[in-house]
């Protein structure tokens, strides 16, 4: 059976197995098989936690032949940072790259919505002068190009959903994107 690797920061939510267990029915809907971080048991007190679930979701990415990221931004403007590890990681593997932002909202608006911007002419800087991406994307341009290279447009709603954290509309719609790819069609 096919295998996704499902990263974001669902990892986070209070309820992280719940959200493991309706994503991996979703994608068993659809004839393929979910991997979840947490998949992994790791002791969290054990000394070495962080290089043991390095390992593990490292282990599980390998097993995978596709990814699909949450990156609806979290805690800032931006998609998570260890979910855009994972997805840079898979890219780099060649696997088939999915991935979806429950907010709608172009990177430079929430980045100004987060701290002061203005335009000096030429581009948009922030208080410390630095440039803020500004290519009318839903986020960091590499984050939005390597998916368009290496899988399949980022997927966006058209309004945000009321709960961007459990709504899986999008991620559903990456799921059926990454069936139709990677499973063959039905001999008959």
């Amino acid at each position: 059976m096919t295998k996704i690797y499902l990263a974001g920061p669902d990892v986070f939510l209070p309820k992280p197995l719940e959200m493991s267990r309706q994503r991996k029915d979703i994608c068993t809907q659809y004839g393929l098989t979910g991997l979840f971080p947490l998949d992994n048991e790791v002791d969290l007190k054990a000394k070495d936690a962080s290089l043991k679930i390095f390992h593990s979701n490292e282990t599980l990415m390998k097993e995978a032949d596709a990814i699909i990221a949450n990156l609806t931004p979290f805690r800032g403007p931006s998609a998570d940072a260890g979910t855009v590890y994972e997805l840079g990681y898979m890219a780099g593997r060649g696997k088939l790259c999915l991935g979806y932002s429950n907010d709608p909202s172009l990177y430079a608006e929430r980045v100004a919505r987060s701290i002061d911007v203005r335009n000096n002419g030429h581009h948009l800087i922030d208080a410390s002068d630095l440039t803020v991406e500004n290519f009318g994307l839903a986020d960091n341009l590499m984050i939005v190009q390597g998916l368009e290279l290496y899988g399949c447009p980022l997927i966006v709603p058209r309004t945000a959903p009321a709960d961007i954290w459990h709504d899986l509309t999008s991620f559903e719609a990456c799921v059926r994107l990454a069936a139709a790819r990677l499973t063959p069609p039905a001999s008959g």
